[in-house]
């Protein structure tokens, strides 16, 4: 496989259909990252987002009939980049977000790496033009890449 820009990167997983879940942790590590999650509820996401180490997220939109964009806001505020999952596309967004990437469920595999790949690509450019220190390294040291330590996925409490 080409190295890309995922290639140890510690990713959240936010979605509360466990057989999805499973396939993007399985779409995760196949493009060697760690998975952070699943989490399948908003409060214990957001507690996720506000918190844990990690260089993106993927975030389904609707976790049970509560929308993910507390989550999506918290992720913002750190300068972590995200991409959420819908199967209402950007039409689920709020008009005032309708910026925020969405990757249309049912997915393919290459569009969802694609376009989680573009938003972290860009969020580093952000940070390089900005000056900034990358998200993962912002708020409790260096990050965990894949390889290193277990190489197991993140538990969630």
């Amino acid at each position: 496989m080409t190295e890309t820009p995922l290639v140890g990167r510690r990713i959240l997983l936010v979605e509360d259909e466990s057989l999805v879940a499973m396939l993007l942790e399985s779409i995760l590590e196949e493009h060697n990252c760690t998975t952070v999650g699943p989490y399948a509820d908003l409060s214990s996401a957001l507690a996720a987002a506000q918190r844990e180490v990690v260089d993106a997220a993927v975030l389904d939109i609707n976790l049970a009939g509560q929308m993910v964009f507390p989550v999506a806001e918290a992720l913002a505020e750190r300068g972590v980049p995200f991409l959420l999952l819908s199967g209402y596309g950007a039409m689920a967004l709020p008009p005032d977000r309708r910026h925020w990437t969405v990757c249309n469920k049912p997915f393919k595999t290459d569009e969802l790496i694609s376009l989680l790949t573009r938003e972290i690509t860009a969020a580093a450019q952000r940070q390089h033009t900005k000056g900034g220190t990358p998200p993962a390294r912002r708020n409790g040291g260096p990050s965990r890449r894949a390889g290193q330590g277990t190489g197991k996925n993140t538990p969630h409490p």
